[in-house]
């Protein structure tokens, strides 16, 4: 069976927190991005970060996985103060995965190169790594694909080869960065189909932050709005949108999901 179905099992309403973000500010060149932010991700909750350019939600992320640290504040997972973690600490600790949005894979290897040279960093027994890699191609449906060079792989293949990568190590915490970018609205459903299935079937926390709003508040749980280095919405997808500050400095008037 493979890994996108055409439902969504149910909406996750758990509490338990996976990632705090605890009174969190970053400057960048003096310019603040993020202002005394707190956040609670729970675990297997599908987060979606929205909001205009350089508000921090890349920050967010980068702060997530090691790639910058806080000038003040702190960044716990899994109840652990890693806020001074090296980025390969934090990734192999805490099962981390980062889908970006540009890059993550060799575009002059084929699909199943690409799959195997991931497989080979993280997974040591060949035997382990065959069977790892064989389940992401079922799951994903690349058989007819293994052999087409990266370059040539449509967006949305690509994407979903750059999904299964970010999977190979088994991650409990799944980072998406503009997921939804330059895609048509087929490739598009078929992408929120595999996030919906991450959650249910491989019990994963997702995270996406992109642009488009209704692609992204058609597969999230809860969905928070940046802006000016403070959330200034979170809720779910209908409280957000009824939002008066995400109206205001976000949506507008007008914005509906249809």
């Amino acid at each position: 069976m493979g890994l996108i179905k055409k439902f969504r099992i149910k909406s996750y309403k758990g509490d338990e927190t996976i990632i705090e973000l605890k009174n969190v500010s970053v400057f960048y060149n003096k310019r603040q991005i993020l202002n005394n932010l707190n956040l609670k991700i729970n675990k297997q909750e599908i987060l979606g970060m929205l909001g205009p350019n350089g508000v921090g939600k890349s920050t967010i992320f980068n702060l997530i996985t090691g790639l910058k640290d806080p000038n003040h504040g702190e960044i716990i997972i899994n109840g652990i103060n890693c806020t001074n973690f090296p980025i390969n600490e934090r990734f192999t600790k805490f099962k981390l995965g980062l889908v970006p949005q540009y890059g993550g894979l060799i575009h002059d290897l084929n699909l199943i190169d690409n799959l195997k040279l991931v497989a080979e960093i993280h997974i040591k027994e060949k035997d382990l790594r065959e069977q790892k890699i064989n389940k992401l191609i079922t799951q994903f449906e690349f058989e007819a694909l293994l052999n087409i060079k990266a370059k040539y792989l449509s967006g949305g293949q690509r994407k979903k080869l750059i999904i299964a990568m970010a999977l190979i190590n088994d991650p409990k915490i799944l980072l998406l960065d503009e997921p939804f970018a330059a895609l048509d609205i087929l490739t598009i459903k078929m992408l929120q189909e595999i996030i919906l299935n991450l959650q249910s079937t491989e019990e994963i926390s997702v995270i996406v932050c992109d642009h488009q709003a209704r692609d992204l508040l058609n597969c999230v749980d809860r969905a928070i709005i940046l802006s000016s280095g403070k959330i200034i919405a979170s809720g779910s997808p209908n409280e957000v949108i009824s939002d008066k500050n995400a109206k205001t400095q976000y949506f507008g008037d007008e914005f509906n999901m249809s």
